[in-house]
């Protein structure tokens, strides 16, 4: 992201794990650290990462804010559209941000989730605007409260939160249930992670962003998926088929308006 924006806006909690010092590494002049004390009242139901968000929104100076979270990356390839969409909606009072497509590594780097539970949109351009705030878990967002207006672009967001060793794996998401839970730590402790294998997956065929290519070739864990035990029901069946036939999802949640 870092060749189409002004300023880079990290805000890192007091943790213990190397992620400042990596982030000071990159020693880039664009990158402004803000750093924080997470309030553990905060906890329940994600609210922390919204207002963690928050602190970096409100330390932005440009005209827009591009959004990321720590697993997702953007493809080099999308910049110059991104960047495109931005001064062609700048002056636009009818958008209040860009809507992004998905896609969800899961297993390793071969294969993406092609289930309902795979959300397929997200916000994450948003103009520089005091009312526009994230949104419960930091998923989306708000403009006094009501959903943002915005347009869908040709560019993904490659997310890789599902896409590590097993050992890690078990690791984040013990992490990540305690940002649900008020900080309360699992009475059960996994010390691996088993992926499944009978999930609706799709081989990907396309390339990695750069960033991402040094990960790939340190893979020392394998993943074998399974597609003739792919069980679904005749219910999403018929879902899956009306969307490959309309490209309409039934019944999905979308926290935004597209113009």
């Amino acid at each position: 992201m870092l060749p189409i924006c002004d300023e880079f806006i990290v805000v890192v909690g007091n943790s213990s794990d190397g992620t400042r010092e990596a982030i000071l590494a990159l020693n880039n002049p664009k990158i402004k650290i803000i750093d924080t004390i997470w309030d553990d009242n905060l906890r329940v139901g994600g609210q922390i990462l919204a207002q963690q968000t928050d602190i970096a929104k409100r330390a932005i100076t440009g005209d827009w804010g591009f959004y990321i979270q720590g697993d997702e990356v953007i493809h080099e390839k999308y910049l110059p559209e991104i960047k495109k969409q931005m001064e062609a909606h700048l002056n636009n009072p009818e958008i209040d941000g860009l809507l992004f497509k998905y896609r969800h590594f899961y297993g390793n780097y071969d294969y993406v989730g092609t289930a309902r539970k795979w959300y397929r949109y997200e916000i994450r351009v948003v103009k520089n605007h005091p009312a526009i705030h994230s949104y419960k878990d930091a998923q989306g967002f708000r403009k006094n409260g009501n959903k943002l207006n915005v347009k869908l672009i040709d560019a993904e967001v490659y997310h890789y939160g599902w896409c590590r060793p097993p050992q890690n794996q078990a690791l984040k998401q013990q992490s990540f249930n305690r940002l649900y839970d008020n900080g309360v730590e699992n009475k059960e402790k996994l010390d691996t992670y088993t992926y499944i294998s009978n999930t609706p997956l799709a081989r990907f065929e396309g390339t990695h962003p750069q960033v991402v290519a040094e990960k790939i070739k340190q893979t020392n864990w394998e993943f074998h998926y399974e597609p003739s035990q792919v069980k679904i029901s005749l219910k999403d069946r018929f879902i899956l088929w009306f969307e490959s036939l309309t490209g309409h999802r039934l019944w999905e949640y979308r926290n935004y308006k597209i113009v």
